[in-house]
This record gives structure tokens, sequence and C-alpha cells, in this order.
């Protein structure tokens, strides 16, 4: 039993890579803040195409969501592919659709040993109203060639061992991964390739003098000077670009794991360890984990934990699935923190034209940044490359300081309309 909030990724997970405080001036064609999944991909993307690459973390490459997530490889958006279709074209939409393959690929391509396993990935129902609409997004998908299809009753609850779910739709392209073990091996390429990594470092403040970016890291003993700068801070960043971070909600999604399950329940729980999704505004997801721990998620507080009281929700949800887990320990409780846009879009912006922005991937994270860190990469390379998704202007929120009220309101609202559908 673990008696901090220690994750599973972290208890289960390889050393971690190397890196060192910078001291002194350096100097690099682009400069990424951010070791999570999207600045890690561009930056090992950038030094395989010939780039001077730094990248900088507050804490440590993977300290954030991209360490701390479910795993779950899922191509494709919130939005379906017909909405994709009118906002961004068939070119964004068919980006979101290899999102998976090309997250799988990547690993294949640096032998990153993170568990990665293509096995599909659920979005399962405990509402029969919502059947309709998923199915709409499973044949929208299936008529551009997707190897998906639709699960009956008998179907779901065979493949999830839950009675609870009713229906859903299976997504073959997709799979699952231990994401701290990735984002490890990630920064480990990237350092191969030719990457300086460089953490602890926080940016204390960025200024551009004559089209270059200038960089003060940590007490002011280091300052790096770059040609472009990516922004990847996503859900932490801070006060060193106060227009991006009111331009998004973040959000603390809330994980348990259990002791290891038995051979005899692993057969009958998920036996194809194919993870699922809950279609609900306010839903869970989970799979097995590390050690044959079986593993729940969903919405946490705005507050971040500090004691395994604030799982209690959680800890339900997962009864709720499988009841007979009320008599299996707990053993692993954590929180990380993923950012939500106003639109459930990700949002990336060149305020100005040597700075590249990249967040709000609202439950989409592991593939999705992944892929747009390499397609931002790509760009900066070969400027005629087209990016997947057009740049937009940094929007803040209105009342962003109040952004946990009315979350919280929105929040109880979405439960409300879950609870009233059959």
């Amino acid at each position: 039993m673990q008696d901090d909030l220690t994750s599973v990724w972290e208890a289960t997970a390889n050393n971690a890579p190397e890196t060192q405080k910078p001291e002194g001036e350096y100097a690099c064609d682009v400069l990424v803040i951010g070791g999570g999944f999207t600045g890690m991909s561009c930056a090992l993307q950038l030094a395989k195409g010939g780039a001077s690459v730094i990248v900088v973390d507050t804490i440590r490459p993977g300290f954030g969501a991209s360490g701390r997530n479910g795993g779950q490889v899922i191509p494709g958006l919130k939005h379906d592919p017909d909405k994709i279709d009118r906002l961004y074209g068939e070119f964004s939409t068919a980006f979101a659709g290899k999102t998976a393959e090309t997250t799988f690929n990547l690993i294949k391509e640096h032998d990153i040993d993170c568990d990665a396993t293509p096995s599909g990935w659920i979005q399962g129902s405990v509402k029969r109203d919502h059947l309709g609409w998923l199915e709409n997004r499973m044949r929208e998908w299936q008529t551009r060639g997707a190897d998906v299809k639709m699960l009956d009753t008998a179907e779901i609850q065979a493949l999830s061992g839950s009675q609870r779910l009713v229906g859903g739709w299976l997504d073959n392209r997709a799979g699952q991964l231990h994401p701290l073990k990735y984002i490890r091996g990630l920064t480990r390429a990237a350092q191969a390739a030719g990457c300086q990594v460089f953490a602890p470092a926080p940016v204390q403040r960025v200024k551009s003098i004559s089209r270059k970016w200038h960089a003060e890291i940590g007490d002011g003993t280091a300052s790096i000077t770059s040609d472009h700068l990516v922004v990847a801070t996503n859900a932490y960043s801070g006060d060193l670009f106060p227009k991006l971070r009111k331009s998004l909600i973040p959000v603390n999604s809330f994980q348990v794991a259990t002791a290891p399950l038995s051979e005899e329940q692993l057969a009958t729980v998920l036996p194809t360890k194919t993870p699922v999704s809950d279609s609900r505004r306010i839903g869970n997801y989970f799979r097995i984990g590390p050690g044959g721990r079986l593993m729940i998620g969903g919405r946490g507080s705005f507050a971040d934990p500090v004691s395994r009281a604030a799982f209690n929700g959680i800890v339900s949800e997962l009864h709720a699935y499988y009841p007979w887990t009320k008599s299996v320990p707990i053993e692993f409780c954590w929180s990380g923190r993923l950012a939500m846009t106003y639109d459930h879009l990700p949002h990336i912006h060149r305020p100005v034209d040597n700075m590249t922005m990249a967040v709000g991937y609202n439950g989409r994270g592991v593939a999705l940044s992944t892929s747009l860190g390499k397609a931002i990469a790509d760009n900066l390379l070969a400027p005629d490359t087209p990016l997947p998704l057009r740049f937009s202007d940094i929007s803040p929120l209105i009342a962003h300081d109040m952004h946990r009220a009315y979350a919280t309101i929105a929040i109880w609202y979405y439960r409300l309309r879950d609870y009233l559908e059959s």
C-alpha cells in the first residue's frame, strides 16, 4: 500500500534520462519550452531534420500530464470527422485519424520501451440514449476507411467485464502505453539525435531582440538565444505567457489503481486489455495497468488533492463498474492536469512569425500531442509543409480568474444531463 499520492507510472517506470541545470549562455535554432509529448516529439523531429534544439522544463520531462495520464492512445479529436471536415477540411480529418498510427510508428522507429500495445479502444456507454450518436460517430470514421465496429450489449460486457455498459464502439486503430516510460523514451531519443534537454530549468522571462528570442533561465545564471520559440506548456502554463494561460481551463484528472488482480479476475476483466472510455459528459476511463492492476480515472476537483479522501468519488465509480472490487485494495492514487479549451479543439497559435504555441488536447493528449509536435517541427523545417490545423488568435476567457466557479457549475449541469438520460 502506497502512503502518498505517487502514481503507478512513477512506481513502475524505468530510470529517468539524465538532464542538467543550464549554466552560462547557449544558442540554438529552436528553443522548446515544455518537456512533455508535444515539446519532446517536436524537438526530436527538429533534431532529426538537422536543427539545433534545446528543450527546457521547469521540473523534469514528463512531470506534467504527459507522465501522469491514463496512457490511452486514441486517434481523432473530440469532434466527429464530418465536423472536422467542416471546420478545417479533409486534410485535418485525415491527420486526426492517423494520430495513433503516428505515435506507434514513432515508438517503433526509436525502439522506445513503453509497453505500447495497439489493443484498440472502446468508447462505451451506460446510457442507451447515447448509442445513436456513438453509432453515427463510428459510421463517419468507417466511411473514411477506419477499422471500427459497433458493439452490442453482450459484446461490450464480454470485452469489459462490466455489466454496467450497454453498448458502444470499438476503434482498432487505438491502443495504450506506459506514458512515463514513453516520455522518457522520447527524451532519450531526442538527446541521441543531438537535442540538449535542460531540467530543472524554469524560464523566468523571454524577450525578442532583433528577431532573436532571449530566454532567462532559473536564477539568471543561464540564458538561451534562439531563432524560433516553441511553447508547449499546455495546462502547466504559468505567468510567462499570461494570455495563453487565460485561454485555457486547467482541469484535474484523478486516477486510482488497485492491487494486482488474480489470473482468474484478469480472465474476465478487460480480457483483451482493450482500454475503455465512458461516453458520459462527465465520464470515466479504465484499463489494465502495470502488474495486472485495474485502473480508473475521471474528473476530479480543481484543487490538487492532498489526501486519499479526495479520490473517494473515483473509487465509487470503480465499484459501480465492478462491484466485486470493493474487496480489492487501492494501491495508488494520483492526479494530473489537462487543458480544456472553450471549443474542445486544440489550438495552435503563431502570435509572431518566430513563435509557435500548441495547447488544449481536451483528453486526447497522448496521440494528438505527439502528432502535433511532429507536425510543427515539419513546418519549421520546411515552411511550405502545411499544418493540420489553422492558426488561431489567443483568446483569453472572460473572467478567467473565476474559472473554477463557472466550470464547477458547468460540470454539475453536465452531470445532471447525464443523470436524466436513460
